[in-house]
């Protein structure tokens, strides 16, 4: 477009010297250039290329024209605007900390839940346009999508939603549901405005001080009821051990009591003395031939 215009500035100058015969020379000179300056105009205002994970939106006179152009080298009329649209996957993070997030200082989202605590929250948003949506976008919302629909429609979603949490179920116990119902939520309004939610990340979520110590010490108190409940159940079962062998030990003696007699008292008595008898150390066994242990000399 501006080749063109440059064309047409050329040709009227040119004119507009005419009737001095001082610059003919420049006349025919500059309605020549004029004309090669139009048409190369509009030879290169025909076609427009459109880079990868883009879509190309056309304007003309200020009227958003139906279609997009797609990636790659399009034809197009040399008087119309194009406005590129990314619709690659788009990244927007609200984070307390600091240069984390798309906005500089601490950008992180700060909600009452159910118990009226202010719990603080950082998300990211993942999402990206619809290229048939393209021209809709751009008529109703134009090219900061981020700052017209993504940051406050997720800011507000998720403050509407947190009121149904008391501040530790948003910690623990409910998070999956909390994010999965605003997920939900954002989605919808997403749709309605051209928009696809890919995911929803709560990347972190911040208790009060007073909050984070209850939690804490609670934490601590059953810690210690387990290992209490461990030293328990190992004294338990060192109880059972020790009554299970003295039990053992009782129904051995019990046993070896009903067992024993006088002759098998005498028959252990000889093999233990014939044992004694062929043994290298023993020298001379005198047995008297009554009752009681035999008398052993030497070594």
């Amino acid at each position: 477009m501006f080749l063109i215009t440059l064309g047409i500035l050329m040709l009227i100058a040119s004119f507009l010297v005419k009737a001095n015969p001082n610059f003919s020379a420049f006349n025919r000179i500059g309605r020549m250039l004029g004309i090669f300056v139009i048409i190369l105009g509009f030879s290169t205002s025909c076609f427009v290329q459109i880079q990868p994970g883009e879509v190309g939106v056309q304007t003309l006179f200020g009227k958003v024209q139906p279609g997009v152009l797609t990636e790659g080298l399009n034809l197009i009329n040399p008087l119309v605007d194009v406005v590129r649209f990314d619709v690659r996957t788009q990244n927007y993070t609200m984070s307390a900390v600091h240069d984390e997030g798309d906005q500089q200082g601490d950008d992180a989202i700060r909600v009452l839940s159910s118990d009226g605590l202010e719990v603080v929250i950082d998300l990211s948003v993942l999402y990206h346009t619809v290229p048939d949506k393209a021209p809709d976008i751009l008529r109703t919302i134009g090219l900061d999508m981020k700052g017209v629909i993504v940051r406050p429609v997720a800011r507000t979603k998720i403050r509407d939603n947190a009121v149904f949490y008391d501040a530790v179920s948003l910690y623990s116990t409910k998070r999956e549901e909390f994010q999965q119902k605003i997920f939900q939520s954002i989605e919808k309004e997403f749709t309605e405005r051209g928009l696809v939610l890919e995911n929803l990340l709560i990347r972190n979520i911040q208790l009060p001080e007073s909050v984070k110590t209850t939690i804490e010490s609670k934490i601590n108190a059953e810690q210690e009821a387990q290992k209490m409940r461990f030293v328990l159940d190992k004294e338990k079962q060192e109880a059972e051990r020790k009554r299970v062998e003295a039990q053992g030990i009782s129904d051995y003696q019990r046993i070896l009591t009903s067992t024993l007699s006088d002759k098998l008292l005498q028959y252990e008595q000889i093999k233990a003395q014939k044992e004694i008898a062929t043994s290298s150390n023993a020298k001379v066994i005198i047995m008297n031939g009554k009752a009681g242990a035999p008398v052993l000399i030497g070594q």
